[in-house]
This record gives structure tokens, C-alpha cells and sequence, in this order.
């Protein structure tokens, strides 16, 4: 039995990790869960599978959910930042899956493998920001760091068994989102709903538009630049409208390795949770002569300039990967509130990094202080660029 804790429970990420427990009762068991502000969903996790701690993002929240549980007993509910640690670091949990949205995270992940966890890793944020930080701290205490992206679950499952020394290049995929087929005139009046509409997959609102604008695989070359030991000229991006292909690597000799699947997360997940078995899935399998034609293409830098600023700070090493992450989930954030257009996120971005001095990723609180310096500056570029109604 293997047993778990959420960081992330009530997002889709963290509610798909617990269909995979509601598949496999006998082998999974749910001891900690974590979640932002949804406490009503959070209490009806509470109730389904009676973990022994559950932590929200505020006090305030914590006290919605003692409402919301009633009588619940023999749970421990705490909340905020240390309440984020003492799920992650429970005595009872054996894996941390990590589904968090944004950069709240990195204390818990970093707190989990010192004291011993293994980390499934959902949470682009924790590895663009402090990859350094947290490989480190995974070598040091021998903790295994899990993918469950789908495209580095997959090159994950491509590299079983082989060395770092075996790669040539990761091949990464890429939906190319619902704009991939627009001309530059055309993206420049994506309204947010537009945006919205992922073609292949169900995602929360920030990744979304992070699909569209590409910068999510962005964050994904640079997550896999830490995961696999590979520099950014050995990591390529493809687009693959119909995300059948979910990555591929290609060996020394020239072979090419895919991993190929139905688009559910739950594949990767499950994968994350049983490693180094296999384990039935609960899933329909692949019909590849139903699948029809699969396409690949080459990524449109000039239509879709995040991919390239992303390649940009990997190759900095440095803080610039803190710097990117914070200007993109500010633009993302007044993109979504109407009060930026689509094709001005990559220029907030591109602005914040250019103003600012790169520095080593030395410490957590350097990666904070950067973020914090990020988010200001970006705001204030944002607001330069605001449209007027």
C-alpha cells in the first residue's frame, strides 16, 4: 500500500490523481490533502477518503472547512504555508504528488524530500523557478522526482532502463493549443473565452492560456533541462495536433522512442504512482486506426514568442527562468481579466526579463526575491499596455 499525500486536491490535476486511488483502493490510500480555496470540495474529499490532515491556503479557509466537515473526526486541519509543509511532510506519506497551481509549492516539495518523500511532480512553477535548488536536495537525500506531465512522464517512460549518456535530443510535443492555425493579425483579437477552448485537453484556466500561447512548453523545456540532465540545444518541440504522441527520444544511433497514449491524466499519474511496476489501467485503450492521421510541425517562434524567450532564460542559467514564470503569470492573470490582449503577454514577459540582471539560483530566498522583483515589474508593464475600453 502506498500512501499519499495532494497538494492540489481539488484542482483537476489533484482530482484525477484520485480517480486513480478510487481505481486502485487496494494499492493507493489517501493520508494528506491540500487544496486553495475550494472548501466545500475539499470537505466531500474529507468525507470520501478520511485522511488523517488536510491544510487550505488560509486561516480563513480552514474555517469554512471545519464547516463544511460537521462532525469529521480525527482530521487534522491546518492552513497557509506551514500547513502546506505538514501535509507534505506527514510521517504517514510515502509519495507526494504535487498538482499545486503556481509557485506556492516550492517550500513543501523542498521540506518533503528532506524528510524523505517521494515526489510526483505536476507543478511546472517549483522546477522553472529553483530546478537547481531541488535536484540538489533530491541527490543529497536520494528522493526520487517523478514527472507527471504528461510529456515528461513520457519521456520518462522512454528513458527506462538507458543512461543520460545514451540521449541525443527529447523530442516534446505540443497540442499548438486553439490559435495554432491563426495568422499574426488574427491573435491579436483572442478573447480570453477563445482561449479557453483547448482542443485536446481539460486544464485549469492559467495553464490553458498558457497552452495557447505556447509558453507552457516553454516551462516544459526548461522542467525537462532539470528532470533529464539535457541542455536546451538537446531538448526540441514539436506540434502535434492530435496529442496522441506525448513525447519522444531519440537514442545516439538515431532510434526514436515514443510514448503514445489516450489524452486522459490519469495515464501518467497512475504511472507516477506505481513506478517501477505497471499496473491495470482503468483507461480505454489506444485505436491507432481510429486515430487517423498524426501530424508533426515545427513550432512558429514569430506567432508564438514565448517558446523562444523560455529557451532564452534556460540558457541564462540563472534566475531569469524566476523572472520569466513571474511576468507570464502576471500577464497571464490581466490577460484573463480583460486587461491585456493576447499578443501583449509575450511582450510583458520579454520586457520584465530584459530589465532585469541575471544572478545564481543560490537560495529560496533569492528565487523569491526575484519572483517578487518580477511581479512588480511586470504589473507596471502591464498596466502600460492595458487596453482601453
Amino acid at each position: 500500500m502506498k500512501r499519499l499525500a495532494i497538494l492540489g486536491s481539488t484542482g483537476s490535476i489533484g482530482r484525477s490523481a484520485l480517480a486513480v486511488v478510487d481505481a486502485h483502493p487496494d494499492r493507493l490510500k489517501v493520508v494528506a490533502l491540500a487544496a486553495g480555496d475550494n472548501a466545500p470540495l475539499l470537505a466531500e474529499q474529507v468525507h470520501r477518503y478520511t485522511p488523517e490532515i488536510v491544510a487550505m491556503a488560509t486561516s480563513e479557509g480552514v474555517d469554512r472547512l471545519r464547516v463544511a466537515c460537521g462532525a469529521q473526526a480525527g482530521v487534522t486541519m491546518t492552513g497557509g504555508a506551514d500547513g502546506l509543509v505538514a501535509v507534505a511532510t506527514h510521517p504517514s506519506v510515502d509519495i507526494v504528488i504535487c498538482a499545486s497551481s503556481g509557485t506556492a509549492g516550492l517550500e513543501a516539495v523542498l521540506a518533503a524530500i528532506a524528510a524523505g518523500k517521494t515526489i510526483a511532480l505536476a507543478n511546472k512553477e517549483v522546477l522553472v523557478m529553483a530546478g537547481a535548488l531541488v535536484t540538489a536536495a533530491a541527490r543529497e537525500h536520494h528522493v526520487a522526482i517523478l514527472p507527471v506531465d504528461s510529456e515528461h512522464n513520457a519521456v520518462h517512460q522512454c528513458l527506462h532502463g538507458r543512461t543520460q549518456t545514451e540521449i541525443r535530443r527529447l523530442i516534446l510535443t505540443a497540442s499548438g493549443g486553439p490559435f495554432r492555425d491563426l495568422t499574426a493579425s488574427q491573435l491579436q483579437q483572442v478573447t480570453p473565452d477563445q482561449a479557453l477552448r483547448h482542443p485536446t485537453w481539460q486544464m485549469g484556466r492559467k495553464i490553458t492560456i498558457d497552452s495557447a500561447t505556447l509558453m507552457n512548453k516553454g516551462l516544459e523545456v526548461i522542467e525537462a533541462h532539470w528532470l533529464f540532465g539535457v541542455g536546451a540545444d538537446q531538448i526540441e518541440v514539436v506540434i502535434h495536433p492530435q496529442s496522441i504522441v506525448h513525447s519522444m527520444v531519440e537514442l545516439l544511433d538515431g532510434s526514436v522512442i515514443a510514448q503514445l497514449g489516450v489524452t486522459d491524466m490519469r495515464l501518467p499519474i497512475q504511472y507516477a504512482c506505481s513506478y517501477p511496476e505497471r499496473w491495470d489501467g482503468a483507461l480505454p485503450s489506444l485505436d491507432l486506426s481510429k486515430a487517423g492521421r498524426l501530424e508533426f510541425h515545427p513550432p512558429d517562434h514569430q506567432r508564438f514568442p514565448c517558446l523562444e524567450l523560455a529557451y532564452r532564460a534556460l540558457r541564462s542559467e540563472g534566475t531569469l527562468a524566476v523572472v520569466l514564470n513571474a511576468a507570464n503569470e502576471v500577464a497571464v492573470a490581466a490577460f484573463l481579466d480583460g486587461r491585456l490582449g493576447f499578443t501583449a503577454i509575450p511582450t510583458v514577459i520579454e520586457r520584465t526579463m530584459n530589465a532585469h540582471t541575471v544572478e545564481g539560483v543560490s537560495s529560496v530566498e533569492t528565487v523569491r526575491r526575484v519572483d517578487a522583483w518580477g511581479r512588480k515589474y511586470a504589473r507596471e508593464m502591464a498596466a502600460e499596455l492595458e487596453l482601453t475600453v
